[in-house]
């Protein structure tokens, strides 16, 4: 509206009669309160009569958007002074002691230590001042040490003390970071290590497993130790016990196995390399579960000497491996997936066989042995005697073995 301010008293009847259902609003205090006051000036509001201020007023208070309250305390406040103003108002504020320049200099302080504790930090904040002759440290050589919390705490820090590295990449290339494929081919492997554990200072033995995972074949070996020396052997036997042709290689990663010896002999039998990946622990669980199931349940927790490895390394080659692989029934689950597309594996009861059965069921599976194996041999091993004769077979066997040995099995903490 232009020369709002300057209506007549009988304009301003009939502009408040016309805009009775319209509402305005101001753009700004400072242009309202302007507004206000030169619009009471041109009216002349102190010369007027009651009837006519009230007319001002509701004028006033229905082109500003202002309630008819707070336009009397305006109209009050320019009939004292004279003036329509904004009143200056200041916050409250507690005084700043310690300026920016401070908290740089604690968070210098803070990166050259390691950062310390509050009482230390504030100990050598006033070692700086006063031993030491440091003007840039006289008020931070007052500080308390809740108060020293509170200024870590603060933006200002966060901004200059904040450190930030680029993930580092992995200085071993030995092996692919990956899950392997086997595309329902056999001979792809998980390895773990299982340690038997440690009693008065001497080491028990490693055992060693090997799972293959379409078939669930299994082979376990044991050594005295997972040095070189001791784990290669080892492991060339286990390998050589897989009666197929091996294509991978799948561990975690310790050093064990990460290691340029195993990646050698690797690679002289054409196995693939792969490891398991950060955060994916799936990618092992097959044998971790079987380090349990077999492992665990079958030898224990009790301590066995590193020096009786060999034998149960024996034990395993003649006894325990053929039982896994051609008595003892393995669940292979049905993967089915959801509505929302997650993988849901069920077990029924014809999905429980054999590792040998479950070998014999792939399509041209005679493809997959090595040169001078079988099926015909490898049925004859499985019904050389039934699940049940080679279970007691095996588990006497091992009776035998720890009886000679003479190892004590020690209850776990645990279970004490």
């Amino acid at each position: 509206m232009r020369n709002a301010e300057s209506l007549t008293p009988s304009q301003i009847t009939d502009f408040l009669k016309a805009s009775a259902g319209i509402e305005f609003a101001g753009q700004s205090r400072a242009e309202v309160y302007g507004w206000v006051e030169r619009t009471l000036v041109n009216q002349e509001y102190g010369r007027q009569g009651k009837k006519a201020r009230g007319a001002i007023r509701a004028y006033l208070s229905k082109v500003t958007g202002l309630s008819l309250a707070q336009m009397a305390r305006l109209i009050r406040a320019y009939i004292e002074t004279g003036r329509v103003t904004t009143t200056a108002y200041q916050r409250h504020r507690f005084s700043t002691k310690y300026q920016r320049a401070d908290v740089s200099l604690l968070a210098e302080v803070d990166r050259a230590h390691e950062l310390l504790s509050g009482p230390a930090t504030q100990r050598i904040l006033k070692r700086e001042y006063a031993e030491f002759g440091d003007r840039k440290f006289a008020r931070l050589a007052e500080i308390s040490v809740g108060h020293l919390y509170n200024l870590r705490h603060s933006a200002a820090y966060r901004k200059v003390a904040a450190v930030f590295e680029w993930t580092r990449p992995s200085a071993v290339s030995i092996g692919e970071r990956r899950r392997p494929e086997p595309n329902g081919q056999p001979g792809y492997l998980r390895v773990d290590t299982v340690h038997q554990g440690d009693w008065g200072g001497e080491k028990g033995v490693y055992h060693i497993n090997a799972v293959d995972t379409v078939t669930q074949w299994q082979v376990v070996g044991c050594v005295c130790r997972i040095s070189e020396r001791f784990l290669i052997p080892v492991l060339e036997a286990i390998l050589h016990q897989f009666p197929f042709r091996l294509r991978g290689f799948h561990t975690d990663n310790g050093s064990e196995y990460v290691n340029g010896t195993v990646a050698k002999l690797l690679r002289k039998l054409l196995i693939e390399f792969t490891k398991s990946r950060s955060c994916r622990s799936q990618d092992n669980a097959l044998v971790e579960g079987k380090n349990g199931a077999v492992i665990r349940k079958l030898m224990g927790y009790g301590h066995i000497p590193g020096e009786h490895a060999e034998r149960v390394h024996q034990f395993y080659a003649a006894h325990l491996n053929p039982y896994l692989n051609y008595h003892r029934p393995c669940g292979f689950a049905t993967v089915t997936l959801d509505a929302r597309g997650k993988r849901q594996r069920k077990y029924k009861l014809p999905d429980y066989a054999t590792p040998y059965e479950k070998l014999k069921l792939l399509p041209q599976a005679e493809e997959y042995l090595k040169p001078g194996v079988s099926l015909a041999q490898m049925d004859k091993a499985a019904h050389s005697m039934s699940d049940t004769a080679w279970a007691r077979h095996m588990g006497a066997a091992k009776a035998k073995l720890l009886r000679e040995c003479k190892i004590e099995s020690p209850i776990p903490p645990r279970f004490q």
